[in-house]
């Protein structure tokens, strides 16, 4: 028997609402694979946390994580509480930063029974490997003076590294899948990172004959998420265009509310942590209307992340067995609850 340390995060908003049932489905996974079991410690950090303790998480939390094999975290956010760049840096990002989580994992499919916004879907299928340790989001850069003289500077930082680490990742993934790899770019705007980044990215190919590689500038490639997303097979972005692309990818398949992350720690030495890509969506909190899945699927990247592949894949095609029979929340052009839509996924699960 396996057992799987998560540290629990439910954070802000539906995500108190949606992780209690995304970890009643893990728990009937658990039981019906028979050699795996997880055991949980929840942790309280939160916008709340910050009003009363003036910091999103202890000085010692990241220490108080680090026993943990993953980091199972929801919504984070409350800019009616807290203004957004505090939740974000003093959780979120400490967290990804702290623990070397230098790759982020996006998936997007057409999932059956939802009707996607786009007349052109073709049942799609991307996954986004995303540079998430530096980039446009590094932490260099500053203010001076004030008034008609203030200046800020925001550098963005791109390590030979980082980026071959990402794009080596999008190729073997790529292997596994379709054998095609786009590369987001915008080297006809940005003067060096991106270059930099073309370049990088023509020399790992070299070492991947049989995978088709291609670049798009990202403006257009943007655009072709929209018009034509089944034509991309896995996109390789730095972290501003692949946090971007990653919202884009999730709308079109029909609600943010559905898309699943994964947060990599590629050295072993800490814990990697998954989240779905949706907010704390404080407009629907206390409904019971919030949508489950993607708290869900990226339970399923996890049972992906230890290897337990068959039992994941099984997880993703019961979720669209009951989309498809339109057992959905609102955002997605349903009636059912957050209840009923976990309730009808394990019950799937118990009948395997």
């Amino acid at each position: 028997m396996k057992t799987i340390k998560l540290a629990v995060i439910p954070g802000d908003g539906i995500g108190k609402e949606v992780m209690p049932h995304a970890l009643r489905v893990l728990d009937t996974v658990a039981d019906i694979h028979g050699g795996i079991k997880f055991s949980k410690e929840e942790y309280p950090w939160s916008c709340e946390y910050y009003l009363e303790h003036g910091e999103m998480m202890p000085k010692d939390g990241l220490d108080q994580l680090s026993d943990s094999d993953a980091v199972f975290l929801s919504a984070v956010g409350n800019p009616n509480l807290v203004e957004d760049h505090i939740s974000l840096w003093g959780l979120l990002i400490k967290i990804r930063r702290g623990f070397e989580q230098s790759l982020n994992i996006r998936h997007a499919k057409q999932i059956r029974g939802i009707n996607p916004p786009i007349v052109n879907a073709n049942n799609f299928d991307i996954i986004v490997v995303r540079e998430n340790s530096e980039g446009e989001y590094s932490e260099a850069g500053g203010r001076i003076h004030s008034g008609d003289d203030e200046i800020v500077v925001q550098n963005a930082v791109f390590t030979r590294k980082a980026t071959e680490r990402a794009m080596r990742y999008a190729f073997k993934l790529a292997k596994q899948r379709r054998n095609k790899v786009t590369s987001a770019t915008k080297s006809n705007g940005i003067v060096y990172s991106m270059p930099f980044w073309d370049e990088v990215f023509k020399d790992v190919s070299i070492d991947f004959p049989e995978v088709e590689a291609s670049s798009a500038h990202i403006d257009a490639l943007s655009a072709f998420f929209v018009t034509r997303p089944a034509e991309f097979d896995v996109v390789v972005a730095s972290n501003l265009f692949g946090d971007i692309l990653t919202d884009i990818s999730a709308a079109v398949m029909g609600s943010i509310g559905i898309g699943p992350a994964a947060n990599l720690n590629v050295n072993g030495k800490f814990p990697s942590m998954f989240e779905p890509v949706h907010g704390s969506a404080p407009d629907i909190v206390g409904k019971g209307i919030a949508n489950p899945i993607g708290q869900i699927w990226t339970g399923k990247m996890m049972l992906d992340h230890f290897g337990e592949h068959e039992i994941a894949d099984k997880l993703l095609e019961i979720i669209e067995e009951v989309t498809e029979e339109g057992i959905k929340t609102p955002d997605i052009g349903g009636t059912a609850s957050t209840e009923d839509v976990t309730n009808a996924i394990i019950s799937k699960l118990k009948e395997l």
